[in-house]
């Protein structure tokens, strides 16, 4: 009791830390009596913590004891599976080196031992509480159409697509994509593959000698650092978006405003996303069901020309809403906090 009523003295400082290509952007919500008293927010040209961040950082969290710092999981080897028995994972996912936990005891996400101790070791000096996986931020984020369509659902980053595929609440597939200039370059080589085989062979080379191209060898949310259990707590999680109206049907970027680099991003996105569905439904371990609808959490700006790709090369009907990543990481800690 007593240490509620000290508690309840102070303001409690959220930060959010969102790790893009080329920036990192922060996010400090000042919290106090059930509402947010004021935020701040920062972009720093760093995808490491800098002393510009620190000093960012340490400005806010000094004026309290009470401060929660959050992390984005930008790992490469992270994911989800559709299962939490443990007998199972192995079927789905070498968890050898690997940190994962149950979600409300219907499916599991993991992230890499290694990663988590690099941030930790990053942020040695300020310290992280939680850090939280995309996919069960993307299970928040769109609670109220996961709960009862059989659809797809992305949340897209700079540098990735968290990809799920969920059946009235039941996880069937996942898979964490990343771009990255091989993706982009091995993407062009199949679209224009097989003109070049044939041009090559009506000049008289045999294809076989000619050496084309060499291949290269390409957390429940991870919260608190030291404890990341957690489970049915994100039961009460208030879904900021129940408005149907936040999806957006129409095309609303017109293609001549749009950059030719974010077109190739838009263009690798959905490349890997085909990929992807095409491998959920030809392998086995999933119980692959056709999907018709997909719903996307934008968090970058993506262009109209996205859009048109998955309804004209995969026929989906296609929803975008936009989402804040700090602000809905912000809302996880507010979450695990009880707030």
């Amino acid at each position: 009791m007593i240490s509620r009523i000290f508690e309840s003295l102070y303001i409690k400082v959220f930060v959010s830390i969102v790790v893009g290509r080329a920036d990192t952007t922060v996010l400090i919500e000042l919290y106090s009596k059930g509402k947010i008293k004021n935020s701040f927010e920062e972009v720093f040209a760093t995808t490491d913590i800098d002393e510009n961040m620190r000093e960012f950082i340490l400005l806010y969290i000094s004026e309290s004891p009470f401060y929660y710092i959050s992390f984005l999981d930008d790992s490469q080897n992270q994911g989800a599976i559709p299962t939490c028995n443990k007998n199972k994972i192995d079927f789905y996912q070498d968890m050898s080196g690997c940190s994962y936990r149950c979600f409300k005891k219907r499916w599991s996400y993991f992230t890499d031992h290694d990663y988590i101790y690099s941030i930790e070791r990053k942020f040695q000096h300020i310290g992280v509480d939680y850090i939280f996986s995309p996919f069960l931020l993307l299970a928040n984020f769109f609670k109220d159409k996961i709960a009862d369509n059989l659809a797809m659902f992305l949340l897209i980053e700079e540098k990735s697509v968290s990809l799920s595929v969920f059946n009235n609440s039941e996880l069937l597939y996942s898979e964490h994509l990343l771009l990255n200039t091989q993706n982009r370059e091995e993407l062009m080589y199949e679209d224009v593959g097989t003109e070049m085989d044939e041009s090559l062979e009506e000049d008289g080379i045999d294809l076989e000698e000619l050496d084309i191209i060499e291949e290269l060898d390409s957390l429940e949310d991870f919260g608190d650092i030291e404890d990341l259990d957690t489970g049915d707590d994100f039961e009460d999680f208030e879904e900021s978006h129940e408005i149907e109206e936040d999806f957006h049907t129409q095309d609303e970027t017109p293609s001549n405003e749009v950059k030719s680099d974010e077109l190739n991003d838009d263009y690798e996105r959905f490349s890997l996303i085909q990929k992807s569905i095409n491998h959920f439904y030809k392998d086995d371990k999933y119980e692959s069901e056709f999907i018709e609808n997909i719903y996307v959490a934008d968090g970058i700006g993506i262009s109209s020309d996205f859009k048109k790709y998955l309804e004209e090369e995969m026929f989906l009907s296609v929803y975008i809403r936009q989402i804040d990543l700090t602000r809905e990481l912000a809302s996880l800690a507010r979450m695990e906090m009880g707030l």
